[in-house]
């Protein structure tokens, strides 16, 4: 286990195991905020299922580098460094949930807990509160607060909170690259095509109570429909997209990422790469075809995915999916999860679906 330093201002704590008691700021004998809830490279908070924000306080009297994870395996928010003497503040809101991490598996730990991560990570303080919400059919929360907007994702394994290393879905990592006010409520699940999404009681059944005004819906179905006809998929999409309309939210359709299958010349110009199934179905063309014709926005991860893949080449895009850990070819490392979920937040930024304020760039 990583040492962590608990840092206030001016002065660092390291702590290697259990806090007896939180640590104290330097010149006034007051706690740390929030730090009574955080032990070695950990914090956890009893709170009930919900959004809400939070605010840390990075850096102490040495030079750090913090990151923070959470719930299950989330990327919160990236590695942030600080120089000695000089801490910063950051924010960002975070989704708390049952089943904590895909819709159909385990419960889960209750609460929000959250991992202190990065080279030489120093906190030196955590504050937990609701985010703003509102009731349904109101303009704003009740406090006159702007509320916080979710970005829901409804999608298959290549998207989904990945439980255990070395799989890492882009929408696990998609959080860290939003600040506080935007949150990510990822229902992906594993295995699900378009048909058994709709389905099952504990996905989009689930997930479309949820949806609020003015919502996102990003929708990223194919990877499983292998044996889905051409009308029954285009049916599905229009009626995933109905359903989120239906709730005032605002549907995007989003083409899947490529499976790392090249041709002899270096391309990817083939069936299983760019997900044509098992019965000739062009899925991604069929969801750029719903998205024009529903007018829904469309964020055509096929297109950029194979893009970058090519310009890798065969062997730098063995480090982007698990070929090297495990000869898999369709889903994603960390790394490659988090360069995917970041060309996501491009297209969500140049499409203006996400205020530029609230999205972390560069």
């Amino acid at each position: 286990m990583r040492r962590l330093t608990i840092a206030a201002p001016l002065l660092a704590v390291a702590v290697a195991g259990t806090l007896s008691a939180a640590p104290v700021q330097a010149g006034t004998g007051r706690p740390v905020p929030g730090m009574d809830n955080c032990a070695a490279n950990a914090c956890h908070f009893d709170v009930p299922p919900g959004t809400y924000d939070v605010r840390v306080r990075l850096g102490g009297g040495a030079a750090a580098s913090t990151s923070i994870g959470g719930e299950t395996r989330r990327s919160l928010l990236p590695e942030t460094a600080t120089e000695a003497g000089r801490p910063v503040t950051r924010g960002f809101t975070v989704n708390v949930r049952t089943p904590e991490g895909e819709p159909t598996g385990p419960e889960g730990t209750p609460g929000l807990d959250l991992v202190i991560g990065g080279s030489a990570p120093a906190l030196a303080g955590i504050r937990v509160t609701p985010a703003a919400t509102r009731e349904a059919g109101s303009g704003r929360p009740a406090d006159g607060r702007i509320r916080t907007r979710q970005i829901f994702l409804v999608g298959d394994s290549t998207v989904c909170d990945q439980p255990g290393d070395p799989y890492s879905g882009w929408g696990q990592q998609l959080p860290q690259y939003f600040r506080k006010g935007l949150s990510v409520a990822n229902y992906a699940d594993s295995g699900e095509s378009t048909v058994t999404y709709l389905a099952d009681p504990a996905l989009f059944p689930t997930v479309q109570p949820l949806i609020r005004a003015h919502d996102l819906v990003l929708i990223q179905l194919a990877h499983n429909d292998k044996t889905t006809d051409e009308p029954t998929y285009r049916a599905n999409l229009e009626t995933l997209v109905a359903g989120v309309r239906a709730r005032g939210g605002e549907p995007v359709l989003v083409t899947p990422i490529v499976r790392r299958w090249f041709n002899a010349d270096g391309t990817l110009d083939n069936g299983t790469a760019l997900l044509v199934n098992g019965l000739g179905v062009d899925l991604p063309a069929v969801i750029r075809s719903v998205a024009a014709t529903e007018d829904v926005p469309l964020i055509d991860l096929t297109a950029k995915t194979k893009a970058l893949v090519e310009s890798l080449g065969p062997e730098g895009s063995k480090a982007v999916y698990l070929y090297d850990e495990k000869r898999d070819n369709t889903h994603t490392s960390v790394h490659g999860a988090t360069v995917y979920a970041a060309l996501v937040r491009d297209e969500l930024l140049a499409l203006r679906l996400v205020p530029r304020g609230l999205v972390r760039v560069g």
